[in-house]
C-alpha cells in the first residue's frame, strides 16, 4: 500500500501555487485559501483497509520574527512549535501515518518554509515533510501558513493559509491537519470538527450528567449546563449553531433545543408524554424524535422551526432511535416488534418498513454513516460492543471487544466510530474512537467521566 500511495502521489502532484505564502502578507492582506489537491487516492465507499504507516515529519512552524501573541505567553516561535504538536497528535491518532514531532526534529528557518533543506530530512525515515509558519499582524491576527512536500521527489504537494484570531490558533493547525490527511488519502478530512457529548460525575447511584461539548481532539472543553437536571443524547445541528438534547429538568424526559450562542433552550414539542432520542434531519429542517403514549412508543417528525408533528410508525412496542441516511431519503431506527430489539430501515416518509438486522443479538442505537455505506450500531450479544453494517444488514463486523460498549457515532468521513465504554462493577465510562479495521482503538481525553457523545460535521 504504501508504494501505491507513493505513486499515486506522483500522479496527482499539483503545480505550485503563484502566490507565495512564505511572503508575509500585507497589512489587511489574506492570505491563500484555495485547496490546491486535485484529488487523493481513492474514496468513493468507506475505506476498511488498514493502510500504511507513512513516515511524516513534522518540525516547528517558523516565525519571521518572534512577538508576544495572546495565543502564546511565549511569542510566535513557540506558538509555532505548538501548532506543530497539535498536528502530529492529528495524525498520529488515527492509525494511518507515523508522525514525528518538532522536538526531535530540526527547527527550520522561515526562508526554509517554501525552500526545505531536504538534506536535513533525508534519512529521518520520514516521506513527507510539513512545513509551517506563523506571523503576528498588526491587527492582532495570525497568519499560519502550512505545505505539505513528498520528500523523496522534493516536492510542494499542498499549500494552504489562514487569517485567524489568537484564540483560533488551534482551529489553523486542525486545518493544517485536514489538508495533509485528504491530501495523502483522497477521503474527506474530520479533524476540524467539534463534539458533543454528557459529562459525568458523581458515584455510580447518583451520577450528575451534564451537557459539554469540545474539539475534536479534546481541546477547548465547555460544559453547558449545571447538571441539576440529568441531560443525555445530544446531537449538533448541521450547522453548529444548536444543539438537541434530552433532559429530566420537569422529571419527564423531553428533547429540548439549546442555542449554544445565547444558551436560550426551547422544547420541541409541547407534549407532556415522555420524549428522547432526538436526531437532526441533514438539511436541519426537521427534527426527529420519539414519543411514548399510553406506554406504546413511536417515531414522529416535526419541523425543526416548530409545528405539527408527523407520526412516521405506528406498531405495537417500542420504536425509536431515528437516524437519517446522508441524502435524508431513508431512516434506520431501532424497533422491538419482533420480539427483540432489532434495526429497522424505512422512507422518511414512513413507508416501506423493513427489519434489516437478523444475525445472533440484538441490535440497538443505529447511526448512518455520513457516506451513506455503513450503519454502526450497538450489537448485543451477552457483552454490549460496537459493529457495522450494510444498509439491507449483510457484512455485520464487530469492531470492538469491551464489556460494554455502546452508542456510536461517526466520524464526519466516515472512517471512524466513536462511542463510549463502560467499566465493569465502576459504572465509570469514558469516550473511545475506533477506526474501520477495529485494530485502532484510542481513548479521548476529557476532564471527567463521559457517554452519549455525538460527532458534528466539517465545522462551516
Amino acid at each position: 500500500m504504501k508504494k501505491l500511495i507513493a505513486s499515486l502521489i506522483v500522479l496527482l502532484a499539483a503545480p505550485v501555487a503563484a502566490q507565495d505564502l512564505a511572503q508575509p502578507a500585507t497589512e489587511g492582506g489574506v492570505v491563500e485559501t484555495e485547496f490546491q489537491a486535485e484529488g487523493g487516492l481513492t474514496g468513493a465507499t468507506t475505506d476498511e483497509s488498514d493502510w500504511a504507516d507513512l513516515g511524516i515529519a513534522i518540525p516547528g512552524f517558523a516565525a519571521d520574527r518572534d512577538v508576544a501573541t495572546p495565543a502564546n505567553a511565549n511569542g510566535t516561535a513557540a506558538l509555532g512549535r505548538e501548532i506543530a504538536r497539535v498536528i502530529t497528535a492529528n495524525l498520529q491518532n488515527n492509525g494511518l501515518f507515523k508522525p514525528v514531532g518538532p522536538n526531535s526534529l530540526p527547527q527550520p528557518s522561515f526562508a526554509e518554509i517554501t525552500a526545505p533543506a531536504w538534506g536535513n530530512w533525508r534519512g529521518r525515515g520520514a516521506e513527507m515533510l510539513v512545513h509551517g509558519y506563523v506571523r503576528a499582524r498588526a491587527d492582532g491576527r495570525l497568519v499560519v501558513g502550512c505545505y505539505l512536500y513528498d520528500v523523496a521527489l522534493r516536492d510542494e504537494l499542498v499549500r494552504e493559509g489562514w487569517v485567524v484570531p489568537p484564540a483560533d490558533w488551534r482551529r489553523a493547525a486542525h486545518k493544517c491537519s485536514d489538508i495533509i490527511y485528504a491530501r495523502l488519502t483522497g477521503e474527506s478530512p474530520f479533524f476540524d470538527s467539534r463534539i458533543a457529548y454528557i459529562a459525568e460525575t458523581g458515584p455510580k447511584d447518583r451520577r450528575v450528567k451534564r451537557l459539554a461539548i469540545m474539539d475534536s481532539d479534546g481541546a477547548n472543553h465547555r460544559f453547558l449546563t449545571l447538571g441539576s437536571a440529568t441531560a443525555l443524547t445530544p446531537r449538533y445541528s448541521p450547522d453548529y449553531k444548536r444543539l438537541l438534547y434530552l433532559s429530566y429538568v420537569d422529571g419527564n424526559p423531553r428533547i429540548y433545543v439549546y442555542d449554544i450562542g445565547t444558551g436560550r433552550q426551547t422544547l420541541v414539542t409541547q407534549s407532556t408524554n415522555p420524549t428522547f432520542a432526538p436526531r437532526w434531519s441533514p438539511d436541519g429542517r426537521y427534527i426527529l424524535y420519539s414519543m411514548a403514549i399510553a406506554g406504546n412508543t413511536d417515531i414522529y417528525r416535526v419541523p425543526a422551526t416548530g409545528g405539527q408533528s408527523v407520526r412516521l410508525t405506528d406498531t405495537p412496542g417500542i420504536d425509536i432511535g431515528g437516524s437519517y441516511s446522508p441524502d435524508g431519503k431513508q431512516i434506520v431506527f431501532e424497533s422491538d416488534r419482533s420480539g427483540s430489539q432489532q434495526c429497522y430501515v424505512m422512507n422518511a416518509d414512513g413507508t416501506n418498513q423493513r427489519r434489516i438486522s437478523f444475525g445472533g443479538g440484538r441490535c440497538a442505537t443505529p447511526e448512518w454513516s455520513p457516506r451513506g455505506d455503513q450503519i454502526a450500531f450497538t450489537r448485543i450479544a451477552g457483552d454490549f460492543n460496537i459493529a457495522v453494517m450494510s444498509p439491507n444488514g449483510r457484512n455485520v463486523r464487530a469492531l470492538t471487544n469491551g464489556w460494554q460498549d455502546e452508542g456510536p457515532t461517526w466520524a464526519p468521513n466516515g472512517r471512524i466510530v466513536q462511542f463510549f465504554r463502560t467499566e465493569r462493577n465502576t459504572g465509570k465510562s469514558a469516550l473511545w474512537q475506533v477506526d474501520l479495521t477495529g485494530r485502532n482503538e484510542r481513548k479521548l481525553p476529557t476532564p471527567v467521566d463521559g457517554s452519549d457523545p455525538a460527532w458534528g460535521p466539517i465545522l462551516p
